[in-house]
């Protein structure tokens, strides 16, 4: 049951009010944006006025992946799941993130948080052991996955067709690919299906209903603006902390602001939420376990530029 991980002393008697205004205020702004970026196609608008509103709706869609985020982790409306798991993935479909497929990886992701090298990790590049052209080339093959993977959009990407190859493959064949999905039943598999034929939908229906011109400014391009979005922040929280058995401390935090509490729900506070992952979006402040620690990088932009100081590049273990 969902109050059995997310229980009432750990949210607000409001707590469904609360997170209704934020369902209302996610939506609501979408629906704004949509509404100008369709607006801004059919008049035919210059680029100075479609490219603010595709990397406006870029983020938006990043503010509605962290409240599906919230409904993974079923702390939206704990009391019903029916309701936290349907608005979780109707928020996500239009990223093509099936819910029940995230809450299996992101399940994974805080029970083994960089435990070792190459474990729910993002940042590390095995070489072999031996000095030469494979240890070279795969040197240089880290780094292009790596720049590729932070600054043009591939972590997404990444993930959308792991997302589409673990539904196609057998059970067997998927968990030795990715341990994550040991316990993965047909009826996940048929559920997570749905979910990303509902969001495939949603993009061949507006391509269709309202041309390409609308759709590529209200869809089409701001998916792939998305997409930067979110392999720009994916990892900031994680790159180059600890490796170790303990996972949840395998995490920094950021320096709060206002505007990017607001816009991302206070994400930064992100070594509480690995703490106590059952804490809502508006207690994380509150409960901070912990800031950044001294010397390290404080602030979502330098987090992100950090990141051009490349993977880990570890020797392969010898077996």
């Amino acid at each position: 049951m969902a109050s059995e991980v997310f229980g009432a002393s750990d949210r607000s008697p409001a707590h469904n009010w609360i997170s209704a205004a934020l369902v209302f205020e996610t939506c609501s702004l979408y629906c704004v944006l949509l509404g100008a970026a369709a607006w801004a196609a059919q008049a035919g608008a210059g680029a100075w006025v479609q490219a603010p509103l595709v990397l406006a709706l870029g983020l938006w869609m990043d503010r509605m992946f962290t409240v599906g985020h919230e409904a993974v982790h079923g702390k939206l409306f704990p009391d019903h799941r029916r309701l936290n798991d349907l608005v979780g993935a109707l928020l996500l479909a239009p990223l093509l993130a099936p819910l029940t497929v995230v809450r299996k990886i992101h399940a994974f992701h805080h029970g083994h948080n960089r435990r070792a090298p190459k474990i729910a990790t993002l940042d590390v590049v095995l070489l072999p052991r031996a000095p030469g052209l494979r240890r070279s080339l795969a040197w240089a093959l880290g780094w292009a996955a790596w720049l590729l993977g932070v600054f043009c959009g591939g972590f997404y990407v990444h993930g959308l067709v792991s997302v589409v190859l673990f539904l196609l493959l057998p059970t067997g064949v998927a968990c030795r690919i990715s341990p994550a999905f040991k316990g993965w039943r047909g009826r996940h598999r048929l559920r997570a299906w749905v979910e990303l034929g509902f969001g495939a939908a949603v993009h061949a229906l507006v391509l269709v209903g309202c041309g390409r011109d609308v759709y590529l400014a209200t869809l089409g391009l701001p998916t792939l603006a998305f997409a930067w979005v979110y392999s720009l922040f994916v990892y900031i929280y994680h790159y180059r902390t600890p490796l170790g058995a303990d996972v949840r401390g395998n995490v920094r935090s950021l320096a709060p602001g206002r505007l990017f509490g607001w816009l991302l729900l206070n994400f930064h506070e992100h070594s509480t939420h690995h703490g106590d992952p059952r804490l809502p979006w508006y207690l994380l402040p509150a409960r901070r376990l912990r800031g950044p620690a001294p010397g390290e990088v404080r602030t979502v932009l330098g987090a992100v530029l950090q990141q051009l100081r490349g993977p880990i590049f570890v020797d392969r273990p010898e077996i």
